[in-house]
């Protein structure tokens, strides 16, 4: 099985390893970099499509399926557990998700290893140090670790959190990387953009990891109107039971069916704070805007932010719709690496 796993891994990382080899492009690394980070992000979003259509136990252990490299060898398996229980964790759909989403994993650690070697075979040709490209293979190896506890901890909410945290994580340090690989315009940005640029990126990540405790804790739904929950502005509050991390899905630390306060508690925390997220980026946006070199990503993090308010409200008007809901998770990721982007050429002096 391991064998097949890491065949299969090999074969998916060909089709983006041909590209940075039939590239143009006379530095193959930058490629290989942008590449990376293209396939990264798109793994962030097919890993929410995993959560959001509750595929994450699809395949119930780790790294295979039913002890397999593929379900169509577990297909026996994957038919009795459907069989059991037809709307349960387990169908034939869901396995193919969740193993399609380790297998995208597998090949972005291919990626990544690729990178690290590269680094330090040519580091005394590279202007850069190699350091960050072992980060970058460190903290893939970490994200697989919290992978596979995802699933062997039944998809516990403060493990699944972490998992997205992570990701991400990885996420803002690929854009750090390609953005060293890339000539930059000369940016004399002011005091004020400067210290803001990292605070809000710290913010907006506070914002996505109380969205991420909303998904993983499946109250999207909790309040079914907008902008009152329940009808009322100040709904009761659960802190004690909402923000308790390590209690399995859907229980309280003392092992109880977590109380719907509690989900409404989360849910509202994450509405809320977004206000103050949507002021930090807006306010950035309008100071990157004022000059003429970080213009055209303020634009954008102005568009990206107004679609979030968007399909934020949207996923509770029309009760969490799919397509909504891995539209909301796209535009979190697209804001991080927006600000990843920002923030390095803020911090840049070339």
């Amino acid at each position: 099985m391991f064998v097949q796993l890491a065949l299969t891994g090999l074969l998916v990382s060909l089709f983006p390893l041909a590209l940075v080899w039939a590239s143009k492009d006379q530095n193959k690394y930058r490629k290989l970099i942008a590449v990376t980070l293209f396939l990264t992000f798109d793994l962030i979003i097919f890993g929410a499509f995993t959560r959001l259509t509750d595929s994450g136990l699809g395949c119930p252990d780790w790294p295979g399926c039913y002890g397999q490299a593929n379900p169509f060898q577990a297909h026996s398996d994957i038919k009795a557990a459907e069989a059991l229980l037809p709307t349960g964790p387990v169908t034939v759909m869901k396995a193919w998700i969740e193993m399609i989403h380790r297998y995208l994993a597998m090949a972005v650690g291919v990626l990544l290893t690729a990178q690290l070697c590269i680094a330090w075979w040519r580091r005394k040709d590279f202007t850069h140090s190699p350091w960050l490209a072992t980060a970058l293979f460190a903290l893939v190896l970490v994200q697989g670790a919290f992978g596979a506890w995802t699933v062997t901890m039944k998809l516990q909410p403060v493990i699944v959190t972490t998992h997205l945290l992570l990701a991400l994580t990885l996420l803002s340090l690929l854009v750090w990387a390609w953005q060293r690989e890339v000539r930059q315009e000369k940016l004399n940005a002011s005091t004020t953009l400067r210290l803001l640029a990292p605070i809000t990126f710290l913010v907006l990540l506070v914002q996505i990891a109380l969205g991420g405790w909303v998904s993983t804790n499946y109250a999207a739904l909790a309040c079914a109107d907008y902008p009152t929950c329940g009808g009322v502005m100040l709904p009761a509050l659960d802190f004690e039971h909402a923000y308790t991390l390590w209690r399995e899905l859907g229980r309280t630390a003392g092992g109880d069916f977590i109380p719907f306060s509690a989900l409404v508690t989360i849910h509202w925390v994450h509405r809320s704070f977004a206000w103050l997220a949507f002021a930090f980026l807006a306010t950035l946006a309008w100071l990157a805007h004022r000059d003429l070199a970080t213009r055209s990503l303020s634009r954008w993090i102005l568009a990206v932010l107004c679609m979030q308010v968007g399909t934020g409200i949207a996923t509770v008007y029309f009760s969490w719709p799919l397509a909504l809901a891995v539209s909301h998770n796209a535009g979190a990721s697209l804001l991080v690496l927006l600000l990843a982007m920002l923030n390095y050429r803020v911090r840049s002096r070339t």
